[in-house]
């Protein structure tokens, strides 16, 4: 098995000592191989170059691997995004879909207008919504702000099986995800949401949130990707 897995960081950081140690602890409980591209970040570069990179890499990967028998796209945050928007954009092409799709707390519109994230921000100790926006706006570059790429909010799911989603509570980016869910619905889609009670962004590679929900997060996570 392989994992093509994009790490979070507001498109603009890159993968911390704690996914290291995440994708350590994957390799180890899963077996598989896990590929982690070193994508180009803001302010630098905007979503153009990142996807100038990552479509051809998935297209190398499946000159190289039966990847809808043996590839797993996951990612986090907003490397969550990244992974659907990708995904989004090789359903529109002649290429072949990956196995399954896991995303983790993933960041699914950067303009953060969703109403409900008002409720949702006094309980979330990591992220700043604010500081989200700019980071987005980084990310747009000049001509993408209302782009699937940078919101696959917004993209065409009708060609995405096999997706799920985990996400906690004290998150502002949980109420995309069911914004999200809801658009899928519309279109007779079925997004497996595994939704924990309390639990923070990335809860399940930081560590930050009750010991209880980490581990059963990371379990559940295990036995999706297996």
């Amino acid at each position: 098995m392989k994992i093509l897995y994009f790490h979070g960081g507001s498109y603009m950081a890159e993968a911390t000592s704690n996914h290291w140690e995440f994708i350590e602890n994957l390799v180890d409980d899963t077996g598989a191989t896990v590929i982690l591209p070193d994508y180009p970040l803001t302010p630098k570069y905007n979503y153009k170059d990142v996807f100038n990179m990552v479509v051809p890499l998935y297209k190398e990967i499946q000159q190289k691997v039966d990847v809808s028998n043996e590839l797993i796209i996951m990612g986090d945050s907003a490397g969550g995004g990244l992974s659907l928007a990708l995904l989004e954009k090789i359903s529109q092409e002649d290429i072949k879909m990956p196995k399954k799709t896991i995303l983790i707390s993933p960041w699914l519109d950067v303009r953060m207008d969703n109403p409900k994230i008002e409720q949702v921000k006094e309980q979330d100790k990591k992220l700043n919504k604010e500081a989200l926006k700019i980071a987005g706006l980084a990310y747009a570059g000049n001509d993408g702000i209302d782009s699937y790429l940078v919101n696959p909010i917004d993209g065409d799911l009708s060609k995405i099986n096999n997706l799920t989603i985990f996400t906690g509570t004290k998150d502002i980016l949980n109420p995309d995800v069911y914004k999200l869910k809801e658009k899928a619905e519309k279109n007779n889609i079925n997004i497996d949401i595994n939704e924990y009670q309390d639990a923070g962004h990335i809860w399940i590679i930081d560590k930050d949130s009750d010991e209880k929900i980490v581990k059963k997060g990371y379990e559940d996570l295990i036995n999706k990707i297996n």
